[in-house]
């Protein structure tokens, strides 16, 4: 109580960093009743004076439509803010942003670049996107000796045992990041499971990693989810669930979904065929650097002339 009257004082003389404790107070309800709205409010003001901290939180909130109507673009804004002034971990959130395809062009050269910024800003858990870049080649050429190297800095860095090659210890800090609902890590988690990365494929325990990255708001989360329901793996074959799910990750911009929407919408599979909308995602695809549907558009188009 009496640290949020001392925030509230500076406050009033225009302090961007008590604006920031402020806006965190009352995001998490730390000495104060839990208001979003107000949180919003406070990490605005800190914002526009600079802080990079509260640039990021801004960011945060528009991801998520905490306090504010989501509006992924406004989020994008206040990271790239707050990645311009060094913050870290807006740093790893445009990595993750260009790694998956969330509101930007999927770019997994960039992502690395910008995990590697924030790695060099002092953010530790970056180094296990990194390491994970790494051990499967994203973004990168195949390095295990490196993947292996970062993951050891991360543990070493967090107070806990080196890993050496040991994949179960890479698993653990998965599954310690998904207990704080970290969505990227989830979706690595649905990853390493589906396709037998250092343990038996178990595509049951997949689908519920997946099931909760997607309720997250990721949509390459999605899009899995979309296609696990489609075909029905390990589970009852869902098409309308499939459907909403395409929905979501191609509105969010994601290739495949838009593809797979395509193709749906074009053959009424599952769905009310509808050429229109078929037209729609097979243009949106081929703005998003994926000419190869282009035979399939133009054949829709004249489809519609005739």
């Amino acid at each position: 109580k009496k640290a949020i009257y001392w925030f509230q004082k500076a406050a009033m003389n225009g302090n961007s960093i008590a604006l920031y404790n402020l806006g965190k107070s009352y995001e998490y309800g730390i000495g104060v009743k839990k208001d979003e709205v107000k949180a919003f409010e406070y990490y605005e003001k800190s914002a526009e004076k600079g802080d990079s901290n509260a640039q990021n939180s801004l960011g945060y909130l528009y991801d998520f439509g905490k306090g504010v109507k989501r509006d992924r673009k406004k989020a994008i804004y206040w990271f790239q803010k707050a990645a311009v002034n060094g913050n870290a971990i807006a740093l790893n959130n445009l990595g993750e942003f260009h790694e998956l395809g969330i509101g930007l062009e999927k770019d997994e050269i960039k992502a690395i670049e910008y995990y590697n910024k924030s790695a060099e800003n002092g953010y530790i858990d970056v180094k296990f996107y990194l390491g994970y870049c790494y051990m499967n080649g994203i973004g990168t050429e195949v390095n295990k000796s490196k993947g292996f190297e970062l993951y050891n800095e991360a543990v070493i860095g967090i107070g806990d045992e080196k890993i050496d090659d040991d994949l179960d210890k890479v698993r653990y800090w998965y599954h310690k990041a998904a207990e704080d609902d970290n969505k990227v890590s989830l979706y690595k988690l649905g990853e390493i499971y589906e396709l037998g990365k250092g343990v038996d494929k178990n595509e049951v325990r997949a689908f519920e990693f997946y099931n909760k990255s997607a309720s997250l708001g990721l949509i390459d989360a999605q899009y899995k989810l979309g296609y696990i329901y489609e075909h029905g793996i390990e589970i009852d074959n869902n098409k309308d669930e499939a459907i909403n799910l395409y929905k979501m990750a191609a509105q969010g911009g994601n290739v495949e979904a838009q593809k797979r929407l395509a193709s749906l919408y074009e053959k009424g599979e599952g769905i009310q065929k509808d050429i229109d909308s078929a037209i729609y995602w097979y243009k949106k695809v081929i703005e998003n650097g994926h000419p190869e549907v282009k035979e399939n558009l133009d054949n829709l188009i004249n489809q519609r002339k005739k």
